[in-house]
């Protein structure tokens, strides 16, 4: 069968590539046409624009570069009408997916939602909208299927693709001495976006002077170079490494991470960490306007309760992040994050969520 799947940013690309590698175990003759990324590429088919062309964050950002947005969006539903795919499958991505999906549905294409948007969070009444134009919703946290019954929508829970990942995670003995790690290491993830990048790593490099008896390591995303991360860089105890998350989360102390999939992660891995996000001023207080949830990271929402510490615009500083990381390394704070860790883990069920996503999807289309 025909299958077109459209990924936005990094993490879509990642769980696409999953998604289509298990695809071609149900059917061998799967033909893939797609946005996307590198991961998706290696899995064949026709890769039709980079993500890295196409992710843009917060309000003023994405209004910013409207017409970007709607050029892709014009060639992206041209190119499904044109391919006639067996199924459109949409990965995350909510604000360009949904008018694809809408698209899609008036055109007579069935659409498959993997990684359900998160209307939780805000406008929740787009849930009517997606029952008219999303033929089967998979989600990825626990918490959704209530919620989406509550608005009388049948969804189906897959599990969390990043368990898949970490399941086939293989450490690397030799990380730490490639590196010459010889002290406790504490974890940067910035992101992969540049506007991430720009806004959250200054703060959390700044923060070194107050830890000369650790190693600071940056997880680096593949699509920049060295020289844009040196430019952050002005102390000795900062490496870089490049697409290594997990082997540098694997032997990390403690963590700051930017509010992402990147939070769920750290935790999966028990690193304790301490959640930063910076936004535009604008996008952030039309955000504080509009966002229905108490917490921004995925650890808390998917626990219902604070069990990592957020520090959202003026609170992430300097100041707040060094006190955070400290009670991290050692003592209470820390051994009572890595028992909700474990409780986390529990919640969050078995690694398999590609595989089953793609049972369901096959099924589907074959009307069973």
């Amino acid at each position: 069968m025909r299958y077109y799947l459209v990924a936005g940013e990094a993490s879509g690309d990642l769980h696409g590539a999953n998604l289509m590698k298990a695809l071609k175990v149900e059917d061998s003759a799967a033909e893939f046409r797609y946005y996307g990324g590198d991961k998706m590429k290696t899995e064949g088919g026709v890769l039709k624009k980079h993500y890295s062309e196409m992710a843009f964050m917060g309000f003023t950002e994405v209004l910013m570069n409207l017409r970007t947005i709607f050029r892709n969006m014009k060639a992206c539903k041209a190119d499904v009408l044109a391919y006639q795919p067996d199924v459109l499958i949409l990965i995350d991505f909510p604000g360009f997916n949904l008018k694809i999906a809408e698209f899609a549905k008036a055109n007579g294409i069935k659409v498959a939602y993997y990684i359900s948007p998160k209307v939780w969070a805000w406008n929740q009444n787009r849930v009517l909208k997606i029952k008219k134009i999303v033929d089967r919703l998979f989600c990825i946290l626990p918490f959704e299927v209530d919620f989406y019954k509550g608005w009388g929508m049948e969804v189906d829970y897959v599990g969390n693709p990043l368990l898949d990942e970490i399941t086939q995670f293989i450490p690397d003995p030799d990380f730490k001495s490639k590196y010459q790690f010889n002290k406790e290491i504490i974890a940067l993830l910035p992101g992969s976006r540049k506007q991430e990048i720009e806004r959250l790593l200054p703060d959390m490099l700044s923060v070194t002077a107050a830890f000369p008896d650790q190693q600071f390591v940056v997880a680096a995303a593949p699509s920049f170079d060295e020289a844009y991360y040196q430019q952050f860089i002005n102390t000795e105890n900062v490496t870089l490494v490049f697409g290594q998350t997990y082997q540098l989360l694997h032997v990390a102390k403690a963590a700051i991470v930017a509010s992402g999939t990147a939070t769920l992660e750290t935790a999966l891995f028990h690193v304790p960490q301490v959640v930063v996000y910076r936004g535009g001023k604008i996008s952030v207080a039309i955000a504080r306007m509009l966002v229905k949830i108490r917490f921004i990271s995925l650890v808390n929402l998917i626990m219902d309760r604070k069990v990592v510490t957020e520090l959202i615009q003026e609170d992430c500083n300097t100041q707040q992040i060094t006190a955070t990381v400290k009670d991290l390394l050692h003592g209470e704070v820390r051994s009572t994050m890595l028992a909700d860790y474990a409780e986390l883990s529990k919640k969050m069920g078995t690694a398999g969520a590609s595989e089953r996503t793609a049972k369901l999807i096959i099924s589907y289309l074959k009307g069973h």
